[in-house]
């Protein structure tokens, strides 16, 4: 009981955040549903007048839906950018299947000697697909769209991986930030979302099929009044979809920001990208949109590259080893010059001044493991590593910083590695799924669960420092930029980014957060 008062608290709390993700979320899924519909039955009803194109067609499409979502999704963000073109795609083409297949089946299962008789009363072939095919395929092809609106509900939570927004945002913020309430304050809604679509489509079939294919009622009204009021009703659904789909549509084709900020998938991201804009909106008047939560540090870098977004926090060691793919260094203002120089020289991206914080790898267990086996270093660790089990995220196992690197460096060799999402392997080494897990040494999770941080004895790990990282283009054309964002050099030191990270993983929102810290700082 005290549950779902903490649970309906919550959502009182955050009424305005999950009504505008709700809102966002219903305008990419209308959007996604209508246009598989627009390419979907046309389709359909081709292979039907062009039967060898029915094995490949259908082929394709359930090819595109065996693909995994973060799958498709990835081969989508080169092509397409971020945000919700690549989403809305993505949904699409896992929605072609059942529609097209329907199409194709609904149609395919017409007795021929109806479509003989329409042929001999002299109808054209225009003629008969609109008034005999379609109208008797209806059920059938209702029952594909069904499918589909129900399942893009589903899917369009992960727009939110991308920056796109709708209610995913709140189910991977509660995933990262083990927040059972936020996950839920993204789920409910989703499944209410699925359901009302599902009944909305429902009625809007029984409007749509031909009386004479329908199954009868006991109770009729009169012909006349049930025409009026099926009219009427689908003129005002048709409206719904128009509205709802237009103001999408005006989004999807463009409208960009003036300046467009990221970051990463992660609290400690979420809460520096509220910093810069926080910090530019207050201070300036140029005009500010937020992407954010948007992934690792591939699907972030390409956004800036390609120009989807100006500027985002990124770390030293990583723009070293991860994107520049060197070797590990050690020395701080060796790294800062290193990545600098590359950058500006290859991608035209300009490195300011370090906030302050060393946010570098760790190894972290909890204090009973700790105490067990006297662990207090990664070499201590070493010598136990083949009885335990690593949970940690899929980045840090794939990366020569990370995992690979750092298994040559101590000769680890864990019992099994497990790939799992940022705020997922806190809640595995709490329920002892795994007993070690990867961590960043400024993640409030570290003082919410009490774990133990293991000391890096040979200093494998490279510098981490934090530092904005902006466009040149963009730094031209919005001069008072540079000066501004470098107020923050050294604002940060690792114990306040902690307590900064642990205020949001106990349930403040991270804008909020951001906004304390800079009026304490005196620089908003």
């Amino acid at each position: 009981m005290n549950n779902f008062k903490t649970l309906i608290e919550f959502f009182i709390d955050r009424k305005e955040q999950i009504y505008s993700l709700f809102l966002q979320h219903i305008q990419l899924t209308v959007l996604a549903v209508v246009i598989s519909i627009a390419i979907g039955v046309p389709l359909g009803v081709l292979i039907t007048r062009v039967r060898k194109l029915s094995g490949p067609v259908i082929g394709v499409a359930n090819i595109m839906q065996s693909i995994p979502s973060l799958a498709l999704l990835g081969f989508l963000i080169p092509l397409l950018g971020i945000g919700s073109k690549p989403a809305i795609t993505m949904v699409v083409l896992y929605s072609l299947l059942p529609i097209v297949k329907n199409t194709f089946t609904g149609m395919e299962n017409i007795n021929a000697a109806t479509l003989e008789a329409a042929e001999g009363i002299g109808l054209t072939k225009s003629q008969i697909l609109i008034k005999i095919q379609l109208p008797l395929a209806l059920p059938v092809i209702m029952s594909g769209i069904r499918i589909s609106a129900v399942t893009a509900v589903g899917l369009m939570t992960i727009a939110a991986f991308i920056g796109a927004g709708g209610l995913g945002y709140l189910v991977f913020s509660g995933v990262q930030t083990v927040n059972s309430y936020m996950i839920l304050a993204g789920a409910i809604p989703a499944c209410l979302l699925a359901l009302v679509l599902d009944f909305i489509i429902g009625r809007v079939e029984m409007l749509v099929i031909p009386d004479g294919i329908k199954v009868s009622s006991t109770r009729t009204k009169s012909k006349n009044k049930f025409i009026a009021s099926k009219k009427f009703k689908l003129a005002a659904a048709i409206l719904v979809v128009v509205i709802i789909g237009g103001s999408v549509f005006k989004s999807f084709v463009g409208n960009k920001k003036e300046i467009v900020i990221g970051s990463k998938n992660f609290n400690e991201q979420l809460v520096l990208g509220n910093i810069l804009a926080s910090l530019i909106e207050n201070n300036t008047d140029y005009k500010v949109e937020k992407k954010l939560n948007l992934g690792g540090t591939s699907v972030v870098f390409n956004a800036i590259k390609s120009g989807d977004i100006d500027m985002y926090v990124e770390y030293t060691g990583t723009g070293l080893v991860d994107i520049m793919k060197q070797n590990v260094q050690g020395d701080q203002n060796k790294v800062y010059n290193m990545v600098s120089d590359y950058f500006k020289k290859n991608y035209g991206i300009d490195w300011l001044k370090p906030l302050g914080f060393n946010n570098t790898y760790a190894l972290a267990v909890k204090q009973d493991l700790a105490n067990r086996y006297n662990l207090n270093t990664i070499s201590d660790l070493a010598n136990v590593s083949k009885d335990l089990k690593l949970g940690s995220t899929m980045e840090f196992i794939n990366r020569a910083d990370g995992l690979i690197g750092l298994s040559k460096a101590y000769n680890l060799q864990f019992k099994s590695e497990k790939g799992i999402d940022g705020g997922l392997r806190y809640s595995a080494l709490e329920d002892n799924s795994t007993q070690v897990i990867d961590a960043f040494s400024t993640d409030g999770l570290l003082q919410k669960f009490k774990l133990k941080l293991l000391k890096d004895d040979k200093s494998f790990f490279p510098p981490y420092y934090a530092v904005p990282i902006v466009r040149e283009d963009t730094l031209k054309k919005y001069p008072e930029l540079k000066p501004l964002l470098n107020k923050l050099e050294g604002v940060m030191d690792d114990e306040t980014m902690q307590k900064l990270n642990y205020k949001v993983d106990n349930g403040e929102e991270a804008e909020k957060v951001a906004n304390d810290f800079l009026k304490e700082k005196g620089l908003i």
